[in-house]
């Protein structure tokens, strides 16, 4: 019997869900083993210097804007964080920032938010931000990549991006990977 069209186009479906099958089951395997992480992102940005983004606003009198200029002429390192008030990964983020603020210069860039009431969160939680811009349209997170909030960056004098992170900070990657390469520098600077 010879295969006809008809034949092909009845077998995609079939083999569409059986890839999409084995595709699911690789993964569940990886998450068993602990070789899945469902919040790494391959990002390109990493290794490359910041991207050009209009300077950003300051949020009320919670502290001044910045653009891709101020950022660069920083001395030391920025860890750039991405949120917004109505995103709940930011809510549960928000308190572990303030915490890391005595470590680390945070400067926040509100996404796609209104003024008011990012201010209102942001003050509500703690103001972990030594500046705060305001990103209404998004430009700014295009021209970095962003995929969702919170997303944050660890961006070196300069203007080197060297991590990426693309969930909520968490003490164990604080620690674990971002507080090692602050040290770093502060042993090469100092």
């Amino acid at each position: 019997m010879a295969l006809t069209r008809r034949h092909l186009l009845t077998a995609l479906p079939v083999i569409g869900t059986a890839a999409l099958g084995v595709g699911f089951w690789e993964m569940l395997k990886g998450m068993k083993s602990g070789h899945f992480d469902p919040h790494a992102v391959d990002t390109p940005i990493i290794g490359r210097d910041l991207p050009d983004f209009p300077a950003l606003e300051g949020l009320t009198d919670l502290g001044e804007g910045f653009s891709s200029e101020t950022l660069r002429a920083q001395t030391k390192p920025v860890l750039v964080n991405f949120m917004a008030s109505w995103c709940v990964p930011c809510v549960l983020e928000m308190p572990f920032l303030k915490t890391v603020s005595s470590e680390a210069t945070i400067w926040g860039i509100v996404y796609k938010d209104k003024a008011e009431r990012a201010a209102a969160f942001i003050q509500r939680n703690g103001a972990p931000y030594q500046r705060i811009g305001q990103d209404p349209q998004g430009t700014a997170a295009i021209e970095w990549g962003v995929t969702g909030v919170p997303e944050s960056f660890l961006v070196m004098p300069g203007g080197k991006i060297v991590w990426h992170g693309s969930a909520a900070l968490d003490k164990d990657t604080f620690l674990y990977t971002i507080r090692p390469m602050l040290n770093q520098f502060k042993e090469k600077a100092g």
